[in-house]
């Protein structure tokens, strides 16, 4: 269970604050407050605190450079490998980039340039690079040095091993790595490839068996794959061969292959292997699942919405929502309707009861400075706004915590704290405009006080006060300019 502390940082960060942005990226990172490290969410929380610095930067003319050094310091510390196909991957890989080409001798510098090379030269990452060559060939690689975008992936592995060298003739922390590194892209990884181009030509299971001893680990899971026989008749196989494939998918998943970690969970499933056990089925498709298999996220979410009634998360299903969301993102067609059974959707405002109070209510904020009404009502406008883009009941939009509203995949609402009857619901975020009401709410209520709207009946009675001042004076000005 999240600390307290831990808490009240996510609320921060979640509401805007840099700073708290970043504490919680360095949590995820370190797993302080007792946090599971997570570096594909430490790289998004750090996302959104650059782009907050950048924005403010856009706003007052200045940009403070203390402030973008800190977070580029913190990025070169994420290992980059881990957060491919996270939706924060495109931001890292750009940084990583800017980090590298910037030819300072800084820690961050030379971290970047490890990182990189470790990613586009590893042995160990040779199941990810086909995946990042496909994505660089979409187009999703947005470098902002020409020269660097106009490369393809054998230009980019050029440069890594460069950045590799100059790493290894340094005298960095990095220059031992380096040098082990460059040792074993030599010999051995001359053979392994010899070996694998033999197995993917003719076929030549002696060599694939050879690759997989020497420690290759898409050879690994290839050979568990083919003992196994997953994608064939898996009943008639025997247990001493899925004793076999579990050995060497096991080997496979130590190196952080998810693929194997997904068959291992489907051969733990087998009646006829010996090893037969659910537990450590599900603790697999899990760890699949964290590590970004979409079928195991899907598999994982489904799970945790059959077993909702025996959970103890505050809000049930908002943890099985969000890894069914994630098979969604990368493109299983299953997790869609699931997905609607959990998460509510209203992507059409226009449609809701509050759309056009919701629209009075943008006329009064952009008219803030010239009608000059209290913060108060500032804040009810965007409660009205957020009501109206996830159609809220009077209610929620009278008392939903506005700063804890955002999650990064749907809004929960939950007023239980007032009318316990009333059950939480959770609404997909579908539109930019819903994200884009949620950030400027998150800003507003930020910097405002606690206790500055009162208890339901003032804001009941604020709101029709409220209301009325808005239908009379923006449907006027409307008629207005109606007959202009």
């Amino acid at each position: 269970m999240a600390s307290r502390e831990f808490l009240k940082i996510l609320s921060s960060a979640r509401m805007g604050d840099v700073s708290a942005q970043q504490k919680l990226a360095q949590a995820y990172m370190t797993g302080a407050f007792k946090t599971p490290i997570q570096p594909a969410n430490a790289l998004i929380w750090l996302e959104k605190s650059y782009l907050s610095i950048q924005n403010q930067a856009a706003e007052t003319g200045t940009a403070s450079h203390d402030e973008v050094s800190k977070i580029l310091n913190q990025i070169a510390n994420v290992p980059l490998a881990q957060t491919f196909n996270s939706p924060g991957f495109q931001f890292g890989w750009g940084s990583f980039w800017q980090l590298a080409q910037s030819n300072l001798d800084s820690g961050a510098t030379l971290s970047a340039k490890w990182q990189l090379a470790d990613l586009l030269i590893n042995p160990i990452h040779q199941e990810t690079q086909p995946q990042l060559m496909a994505w660089l060939k979409k187009g999703n690689s947005t470098l902002a040095d020409e020269k660097l975008a106009n490369l393809d992936f054998g230009g980019l592995q050029k440069i890594a091993r460069q950045y590799l060298q100059e790493l290894a003739d340094g005298g960095s922390a990095f220059s031992n790595k380096a040098k082990e590194f460059l040792i074993k892209l030599q010999p051995k990884n001359e053979a392994l490839s010899s070996l694998w181009n033999a197995w993917l030509t003719t076929q030549n299971e002696e060599a694939l068996i050879q690759a997989a001893e020497l420690g290759l680990t898409v050879a690994k899971l290839t050979l568990g794959l083919r003992l196994a026989q997953l994608s064939g008749n898996v009943e008639n196989k025997s247990n001493a061969s899925l004793k076999k494939a579990a050995h060497w998918l096991e080997l496979a998943a130590k190196d952080g292959d998810r693929d194997a970690w997904y068959a291992l969970g489907e051969i733990y499933r087998r009646p006829q292997f010996s090893g037969y056990n659910a537990t450590e089925s599900d603790r697999c498709f899990d760890r699949a699942a964290d590590l970004g298999h979409p079928q195991a996220q899907l598999r994982k979410g489904a799970n945790l919405w059959r077993k909702r009634e025996k959970s103890e998360e505050k809000v049930r299903g908002l943890q099985a929502s969000y890894s069914i969301w994630q098979a969604h993102q990368q493109g299983i067609v299953e997790a869609k309707e699931l997905l609607s059974k959990i998460l509510e959707s209203c992507p059409d405002p226009k449609t809701n009861e509050w759309h056009e109070l919701a629209l009075y209510a943008e006329s009064a904020i952009n008219h803030h400075a010239e009608h000059k009404f209290d913060e108060d009502w500032l804040l009810l406008c965007h409660r009205i706004i957020i009501a109206n883009q996830f159609n809220f009941s009077k209610a929620e939009l009278l008392l939903c915590e506005v700063g804890q509203l955002q999650h990064e995949h749907c809004v929960v609402v939950d007023i239980r704290w007032e009318l316990p009857k009333i059950l939480p619901r959770l609404i997909q975020i579908e539109t930019i405009q819903q994200r884009r009401a949620l950030l400027a709410a998150g800003k507003a209520f930020a910097g405002s006080e606690i206790d500055l709207e009162g208890n339901l009946r003032q804001r009941r009675y604020r709101f029709d006060r409220a209301t009325n001042w808005l239908k009379n004076t923006f449907s006027k000005n409307q008629v207005d300019a109606e007959v202009e």
